[in-house]
């Protein structure tokens, strides 16, 4: 495949270099999963799974967290308790609140 850059306009040129991109990232894609695939396979023959052999961690999944403190402004505003501190949360706290004073 022979193309002439020189005759074509910058945004051809672009739009080419987009198309090359995605392609290569396909590519590389398709390589990783074929190469997977084949170490599970091995592994699978073997009488492992990959997991096993590698070591690799299964994480849980989290259920959504129940939200515990509603923000005494607006109600609606809720938080669980998890994570950063929303702002209505801290500036009730240093307006002198307590955490139980918010608790739903």
């Amino acid at each position: 495949m022979n193309i002439d850059l020189n005759t074509l306009s910058l945004k051809e040129l672009k739009d080419l270099q987009s198309q090359v991109a995605k392609h290569i990232a396909s590519f590389e894609d398709r390589k990783r999963k074929e190469a997977l695939a084949e170490i599970e396979e091995i592994a699978r023959a073997k009488g492992f799974s990959l997991a096993e052999l590698t070591g690799a961690v299964v994480t849980r999944k989290r259920s959504p967290a129940v939200a515990k403190y509603a923000n005494p402004a607006d109600a609606s505003d809720t938080w669980s308790g998890r994570g950063r501190k929303p702002r209505w949360f801290a500036e009730a706290l240093s307006a002198g609140k307590q955490p139980e004073d918010m608790a739903i």
